[in-house]
């Protein structure tokens, strides 16, 4: 019983859909003010459905400058491992290097790829296509929630954090399993991770020796995000005001590295990993130290801020998808990351 009372004080370990669950008038009254059950999707118009779910990478790679992003290239997974592996080495890449499906969420089937016998292992067994990036060698990785109103030129960036990956330190006595059964997020994803890293589950890591158990930097993936809302300023502002109004992006999270803060500041030293649109997130309501209350109260002002322009959008002659359209498009949607999350847990 103190268990079950202790986790339910932990509202941010709470499945997404009880978490949302108390908000959902909120959410309803926007379909309803909006007579579509799809308001979002005219609040990004250069991302298909909005970037609510179910958009490609490749759409939002294409509208960014090619050196704020890794060097990318689109794999087709019918390709043969002789064929592919062409592809990949015509391209210039060397290992290390990052795979990850090009229709993907929360970090799934993201893999940081060290040998040609891993790679070959994940283009047998991944069905879809999916993009090969260079691995960002800049030691910070970064969240930026920004949203603007169309008719505005300058918009609000409304949340910033760092991210620390999911990891253990190897002090020279205790196995990978004892470690992980010891961390705090990773006690409770030990069959996920036993699966990734059965090879090393009972080996003595080295002292002072970090290993990464993801290399993804979502909260669902075990990352530990620290607050950076004091860094917020004009110039942080700035950078980010140009880059959206580059791709008249109005709502949504810009993930990415950087060598610093001060160096993203200045616009240089960094890679955007992604951004994605009105289906993301405001992350810096975990770990921040937010109460319920208060992650409530910023999720329902970022709600209110997406209505406000896609109503805007839609008054410009961008029109909310239809009720079929959006539903058939969801339930493919659905449908692929219910594939690719089996395959994810599976070991590969």
């Amino acid at each position: 019983m103190p268990k079950f009372f202790n986790r339910l004080l932990r509202w941010e370990e709470w499945n997404f859909f009880i978490l949302y669950l108390p908000l959902f008038p909120w959410w309803l009254w926007y379909c309803l003010r909006s007579r579509s059950f799809w308001f979002f999707s005219s609040s990004n118009p250069t991302i298909t459905f909005g970037g609510f779910e179910g958009e490609g990478k490749r759409e939002m790679y294409e509208q960014l400058p090619s050196h704020f992003y890794p060097k990318t290239i689109y794999i087709d997974s019918s390709l043969s491992d002789s064929e592919a592996l062409q592809q990949i080495r015509e391209a210039g890449f060397t290992l290390p290097f990052t795979v990850k499906p090009d229709v993907g969420m929360k970090g799934i089937l993201f893999r940081r790829i060290e040998s040609w016998e891993q790679w070959s292992r994940y283009h047998q067994a991944v069905p879809v296509h999916y993009i090969v990036q260079d691995w960002i060698q800049y030691p910070n990785e970064y969240s930026l929630f920004y949203y603007r109103h169309p008719s505005e030129k300058k918009g609000v960036i409304s949340g910033f954090i760092q991210k620390d990956l999911l990891q253990v330190m190897g002090n020279g006595v205790a196995t990978l399993a004892q470690l992980v059964k010891l961390h705090p997020k990773g006690a409770n994803r030990t069959k996920e991770l036993k699966a990734k890293h059965e090879a090393n589950w009972h080996t003595i890591l080295e002292n002072g020796k970090p290993y990464f158990l993801s290399y993804a930097g979502n909260h669902n993936r075990g990352a530990q995000f620290i607050n950076l809302a004091h860094e917020i300023d004009e110039q942080l502002q700035a950078q980010f005001d140009k880059l959206s109004l580059h791709t008249k992006f109005y709502y949504g999270r810009y993930d990415l590295k950087a060598s610093s803060v001060k160096d993203l500041k200045a616009g240089h030293s960094f890679s955007i990993i992604e951004f994605n649109g009105c289906g993301a997130e405001p992350n810096h309501i975990y770990d921040c130290g937010l109460s319920l209350l208060q992650a409530y109260r910023t999720l329902l002002k970022h709600w209110s801020a997406l209505y406000k322009i896609s109503a805007y959008n839609h008054r410009q002659g961008i029109h909310y998808w239809s009720f079929q359209r959006g539903w058939n498009f969801l339930k493919a949607a659905r449908k692929h990351f219910k594939k690719l999350e089996q395959l994810d847990v599976s070991g590969l």
